[in-house]
C-alpha cells in the first residue's frame, strides 16, 4: 500500500476550535492509514446559513502539513452539494465506502467511536469528533501542527505577566449563553440553554478553587466581547486581556499556567495543547458545548 495512492480529504466547517477538531481527527486517521490528507477550505462555508455566522476557514493560521485539496474534490457550490447528498446515499449500498460521516445516537449526539476506514482510493471525512480519545495518540504531532505562523503574531504586553505569575486562564464566550440580566428578548427560545449566569457560578467555583490550591495565583480574563464584565469580575482581581483578535487570544493560552476551562472548544484547544508542566484544568461538571458526551478529557477535574 503506497500512501501517495491513497488520500482522505477532510471537510473542515464551523468556528475555530470546531475546526481543529476536524483536522486533528483526520490527521491522526491518515497516519494510521497511510492516506495523503487533504483539506476541503471551501465546502463548508458556501452556503448562506454559515456565512450568516460569519464563519470562514480559519486553519491558514497553523503550520499544517496537509494541502489545500484541488477543486475536483470539493462540493463548495449548491449544485455540487446536491451531487454530495446523492453520493452519500448511494454509499449506503457500498462495501467500500467514499464518505466517512462521524456516528450519532438517535438523540444526534455523538461519542467517541473508533473510525473505521475502508481504504478506499478516495475517502471523505464530516464531522467534528470532539474528544482527545481520537488524536491523543499524536498529541505531538498535533502541537506542532497547531503551532502560528510567525506572520501572524504580534508582540504582546500580557505574554510576560502570564509567565511571571502563577496565571490562571479564564475565557468567558458571550455569544454562546443566554444572558437574562444582560438582554431583554423572548426567553422561550433560549429554553434548554446554559445561562450566563450559570457559566459565571462556575468560573467563580473555579476561581475557589485556585485560590485553596495555589499559592497567589493570578486571574485572566479572555472574552470576545468584554461589556459589563467588570460587574461580575472586579479588575482588582482579574486582569482583562483586551484589544487582542482571535489569534493572538489563542497564542496567549500557551504561556499560561493554569485553566478554569470555559465550556467552549475555542478554550478547550487553548488548554489541551498548553504544555505547562504542572498544569492543571478544571472543567464545569454539568455544562457541555458539544453533542459529544466525551468532549471532557478524563483528567481534568469536574467542579
Amino acid at each position: 500500500m503506497k500512501k501517495q495512492n491513497k488520500k482522505i480529504i477532510v471537510r473542515i466547517a464551523a468556528g475555530l476550535g470546531n475546526q481543529m477538531f476536524m483536522y486533528a481527527n483526520a490527521l491522526s486517521l491518515s497516519k494510521k492509514n497511510e492516506q495523503t490528507l487533504l483539506i476541503d477550505n471551501e465546502s463548508g462555508f458556501f452556503q448562506k446559513k454559515n456565512t450568516t455566522l460569519e464563519r470562514d476557514y480559519k486553519l491558514f493560521y497553523f503550520n499544517l502539513s496537509a494541502k489545500i485539496a484541488p477543486f475536483n474534490y470539493k462540493y463548495n457550490n449548491y449544485w455540487l452539494h446536491f451531487i454530495r447528498k446523492i453520493i452519500i446515499f448511494l454509499d449506503k449500498f457500498r462495501e467500500k465506502k467514499i464518505f466517512i460521516i462521524e456516528h450519532r445516537d438517535n438523540n444526534k449526539n455523538t461519542y467517541y467511536k473508533p473510525v473505521k476506514s475502508n481504504l478506499s482510493k478516495l475517502q471523505i471525512i464530516e464531522g467534528h469528533y470532539e474528544s482527545e480519545n481520537y488524536i491523543k495518540n499524536i498529541k505531538r504531532e498535533i502541537i506542532k501542527e497547531f503551532s502560528i505562523k510567525k506572520k501572524y503574531l504580534k508582540v504582546n504586553i500580557y505574554k510576560d505577566l502570564l509567565k511571571k505569575n502563577n496565571s490562571v486562564s479564564i475565557h468567558v464566550r458571550r455569544d454562546r449563553f443566554y444572558e437574562p440580566i444582560l438582554i431583554n428578548e423572548n426567553k422561550s427560545k433560549y429554553k434548554g440553554k446554559i445561562t450566563f449566569l450559570e457559566m459565571i457560578n462556575y468560573i467563580y467555583r473555579g476561581v475557589e478553587y485556585f485560590n485553596k490550591k495555589l499559592e497567589k495565583p493570578k486571574f485572566f480574563i479572555w472574552s470576545n466581547n468584554f461589556n459589563n464584565l467588570d460587574k461580575f469580575f472586579d479588575p482588582k482581581d482579574f486582569t482583562f486581556l483586551t484589544k487582542n483578535n482571535t489569534i493572538n487570544d489563542f497564542n496567549l493560552f500557551s504561556y499560561c499556567k493554569h485553566f478554569i476551562v470555559s465550556p467552549s472548544t475555542f478554550h478547550w484547544w487553548g488548554a489541551w495543547l498548553n504544555q505547562h508542566s504542572n498544569k492543571i484544568c478544571v472543567r464545569p461538571k454539568n455544562l457541555n458545548p458539544s453533542n459529544n458526551k466525551n468532549f471532557w478529557p478524563k483528567d481534568w477535574i469536574s467542579i
